[in-house]
């Protein structure tokens, strides 16, 4: 938001809505990848596996068809067998904590459920990564306020406008608070249930 010159508060406040948008956006993407006690593809879809033989590295869902069987088992299926080792080295080297099981066509991932000390780190990770994401959204209503300031003190804005804006941004720092919360409570809760 710093450098930008001659903002009206509209503008203000968009830029201050998107980066808190990109901030929520990010916790979601950080706790598809967080296991709990349940078989999610989530839980390595977004996984980097280097593929020696494309000499890239791709997504584990560009590389496989990825789903559960059984209740608890991820089932990866992969699109072209020559990639088979190389998907299960890379979920080897990955800190699931889960060993593959190769029967020559898919891997099986069979899900176990969580240790209560396992349960209590990955709630830990998961609070800190909140926690983490709330700080950034503080930080954009700091970046914004600050904006909002040097408009006033440029008499670009009125004292009107300024303090508008300052309770647009609040509201929208309130709101992506409560999302944040929304999605550490759901995890919680689906961490727990295991």
């Amino acid at each position: 938001m710093a450098g930008a010159e001659g903002m009206s508060a509209e503008e203000i406040e968009l830029q201050c809505e998107e980066a808190m948008e990109k901030a929520v956006a990010f916790f979601k993407d950080e706790l598809r990848g967080v296991r709990t006690g349940r078989a999610s593809p989530g839980l390595v879809e977004h996984m980097r596996i280097e593929v020696a033989s494309y000499g890239s590295t791709m997504s584990l869902r560009e590389l496989a068809g990825i789903n559960v069987a059984d209740g608890n088992v991820i089932v990866v299926k992969p699109y072209d067998p020559g990639t088979l080792k190389d998907i299960e080295r890379g979920l080897l080297n990955s800190n699931l904590g889960i060993t593959p099981q190769n029967d020559g066509k898919l891997i099986r991932l069979p899900v176990p459920p969580l240790s209560g000390e396992r349960r209590e780190q990955i709630l830990s990770q998961v609070k800190k990564i909140a926690e983490g994401q709330r700080v950034a959204v503080r930080n954009t209503r700091r970046e914004a306020n600050k904006q909002v300031d040097a408009e006033k003190k440029d008499a670009a804005l009125t004292e009107d406008q300024a303090e508008k804006c300052k309770e647009a941004v609040q509201e929208l720092t309130n709101r992506y608070e409560r999302q944040i919360d929304a999605l550490l409570e759901a995890k919680t809760k689906e961490i727990k249930e295991f």
